[in-house]
């Protein structure tokens, strides 16, 4: 209420308190916050300290005129895809609260999805942003590897993970991302690439861009309504061209081996002293990373070296390409170990990101965006673009939110 109040004065006094003056956020509590203990949906670090500073994106809403109002839920360390956290209880989906809300950045997207804020941070390492997005029905931003720093922010694998926002709206996505994003000498992967805003391009439309959509890893073993969402959005744009990303199966293998072992390198000491203090998913997930081969490791980085390059080639031919950002609508709390899907059995947690960690795997930004009608559950539409090009992903974003395709209403109020 206090900075409500400052930027209220501010205002009055006829000085301008930025874009997002007044505008509530939130966000994931792996974020420094000043004062509050982050604890990145851990038991273990409740006995840290709180936070000195805040983090860097957090700081840089704040800088736009908008105010934080709270910090939200997520899977332990940002290990999973449902926000179903041991400790501190699931996440409910504000369209169905006895559906998981995605993850591992479920509560920053359940925040928006359900009307709490309008804004919200959360991070991204295999989908951690767009699986929570699609789930709940909003819009999520992975933006390009390295460019929103990361500084303030509990990393869960460093060569893969990415933070963003989610919003309801394309416009508030755009001048969100506009307020976190550019170079940061604190973050020694924040490239030092100027920042280069987006809101102001929203109404340039899509002529001139070219757009395809994914087939072949991207079109299996998912249900039959989430590849009709790609096809919505591909007819509303008029895009017919198919396009390939080779190996893509193999993409996904790679990064669960990157970030197992990433991830259990961080949490090595923690996990020989006080094992009994983990999520027994988490503790079991990063035990088996520690066990990953260093040649396994070196085998996989060797191969994402050369599927970047494959990726580099098809961004020659197309400027964005659509795919579904998860199989399957949001599953119960609870759910069944398995799922069958088009007559195969699937573990159902993982699965969630079948189709988010190969483009996360070399860094490409992507934009989740929800389809209208989509029911009885939301599911998403990811808009895939070369990196650094998010000012594409916006406009084709802007031009589906235009014609009704994409829309993210506040989620019916429920007794």
């Amino acid at each position: 209420m206090a900075e409500s109040e400052r930027i209220d004065r501010l205002i009055a006094g006829g000085d301008d308190p930025g874009p997002l003056a007044g505008v509530p956020f939130a966000v994931k509590n792996l974020f420094d916050v000043a004062g509050v203990t982050t604890l990145a949906g851990s038991r273990i670090n409740r006995d840290r300290p709180s936070a000195e500073h805040d983090a860097a994106a957090v700081a840089g809403l704040r800088r736009a005129g908008a105010v934080l109002v709270g910090c939200l839920n997520m899977d332990e360390y940002a290990f999973g895809f449902t926000t179903e956290n041991t400790h501190y209880g699931p996440t409910r989906n504000p369209h169905d609260p006895a559906r998981v809300a995605g993850g591992s950045s479920g509560g920053s997207a359940a925040a928006v999805a359900a009307g709490l804020v309008p804004l919200s941070l959360g991070s991204d390492t295999n989908g951690s942003i767009r699986v929570p997005a699609a789930l709940c029905g909003v819009l999520g931003l992975k933006p390009t590897y390295g460019r929103v720093s990361r500084a303030g922010v509990v990393l869960f694998a460093a060569s893969l993970d990415h933070v963003g926002p989610f919003a309801r709206s394309v416009r508030d996505l755009a001048v969100a991302f506009d307020a976190v994003q550019g170079p940061d000498p604190a973050d020694p992967v924040c490239a030092e690439r100027p920042a280069e805003p987006c809101a102001g391009d929203l109404g340039r439309g899509i002529a001139g861009l070219r757009i395809g959509v994914a087939d072949g890893h991207f079109a299996r073993l998912a249900e039959p309504a989430a590849l009709a969402a790609v096809e919505r959005a591909a007819q509303a744009l008029g895009a017919s061209r198919r396009v390939t990303l080779p190996e893509a199966h193999r993409a996904r293998a790679a990064a669960m081996v990157i970030t197992s072992s990433e991830g259990a390198h961080g949490h090595l000491d923690d996990l020989k002293r006080r094992a009994g203090d983990f999520d027994p998913l988490t503790r079991d997930r990063f035990r088996a990373g520690a066990l990953v081969p260093a040649s396994l490791y070196l085998q996989a980085q060797r191969f994402r070296a050369w599927f970047r390059e494959r990726v580099r080639e098809i961004f020659r031919d197309v400027d964005v390409v659509l795919a579904p950002t998860t199989p399957f609508s949001a599953p119960p709390i609870g759910a069944p170990r398995t799922t069958t899907v088009a007559g195969i059995e699937v573990l159902t947690r993982s699965h969630l990101g079948v189709f988010t960690q190969p483009l996360s795997f070399v860094g490409l930004p992507v934009i989740s965006v929800p389809i209208a009608g989509a029911a009885p559950l939301p599911l998403g539409v990811q808009l895939v673009a070369a990196p650094f090009m998010e000012a594409h992903l916006f406009r084709v974003a802007a031009r589906l939110e235009t014609d009704g395709v994409v829309a993210a209403p506040v989620a019916p109020a429920r007794g």
